[in-house]
């Protein structure tokens, strides 16, 4: 697992190891959650209004349900200051992906997005699997190619042939979309990995059950003392300690999006990670599910 040439966040590579398990195909699509919702009248948090108390200090009339979309500001020069491009508007949800207005029509075979960790895991339990921890996503996303760069091998674009729904051109003013797609694309539209795993790689941003970490843990000297079946490291690491008024853990995110640009986030390959607050929901996080052995 891991990078020792990418992020800080993704060193150092080391050994582990993971049981047999079963892997959706798939991340979970727009007609598969409607199924859920239909069957449960699950209520997903970017549907519901935050509650005061979680959120200290926050202004009462900027506490409504909602939830992030990607949305560019004009002139935008400081790649450090993210609330250019994302607005935290009322009434987007998975159903509204880009807020009031808009709708799933035409994208039942495209990721659901909108959805926050516990949305993600209600749907898991209901389907009967679970959310893949860190180690079995990254061992799922590198399709038996250890230590390549990407989930296809060690070139962005092979022959030149866009492997994945990434970003193509100056993030996050320049979209190219050379790929055909500027959002989310159906969950088919690329090739899959050697496992005949799909869209493990851009597209959307996926849930594991991971606490965030700023590092991996060191590689053992021994291979008897290999972690088996790790989980991550305890969630008081996950704060985010630019936020200390607002404790909110976070979960590990794998597999970059749509977004991820060379010029910004060039976070498309199966060792990246991000960090993200388990109560946020996004227009480019999604999920799969796994199933365990035993």
């Amino acid at each position: 697992m891991g990078s020792d040439v990418h992020y800080p966040e993704e060193a150092p590579v080391h050994r582990v190891r993971v049981r047999g398990f079963w892997i959706d195909t798939t991340p979970v699509t727009n007609a598969q959650f409607k199924r859920f919702v239909k069957a449960t009248g699950h209520v997903t948090v970017a549907e519901k209004k935050p509650d005061p108390k979680d959120y200290p200090g926050a202004l009462p009339e900027l506490l409504y349900a909602g939830s992030l979309v990607f949305s560019p500001m004009p002139g935008i020069r400081d790649l450090q200051d993210w609330s250019q491009w994302w607005d935290f508007r009322k009434g987007a949800n998975w159903r509204h992906p880009e807020g009031p207005g808009s709708t799933l029509h035409g994208r039942d075979d495209h990721p659901v997005v909108h959805v926050a960790y516990a949305d993600a895991l209600a749907y898991a339990k209901w389907a009967g699997k679970d959310l893949p921890t860190e180690a079995e996503w990254e061992f799922a996303a590198r399709g038996g190619l250890d230590g390549a760069e990407f989930a296809w091998g060690d070139e962005l674009n092979p022959d030149g042939r866009q492997m994945a729904n990434t970003w193509q051109g100056t993030f996050p003013v320049e979209n190219l979309a050379l790929d055909g797609y500027e959002r989310t694309s159906p969950v088919t539209a690329f090739p899959p990995n050697g496992y005949g795993v799909l869209d493990m790689i851009g597209n959307c941003w996926e849930w594991t059950q991971d606490w965030f970490s700023t590092a991996h843990s060191p590689d053992v000297a021994k291979a008897c003392c290999v972690p088996e079946n790790p989980r991550g490291g305890p969630m008081e690491a996950s704060f985010d300690p630019t936020l200390p008024a607002i404790r909110i853990p976070r979960r590990v995110l794998k597999g970059g999006s749509h977004l991820c640009a060379p010029n910004y986030c060039k976070r498309y390959r199966p060792a990246a990670r991000h960090a993200e607050a388990i109560d946020t929901s996004t227009s480019h996080l999604s999920f799969r599910c796994v199933i365990r052995e035993g």
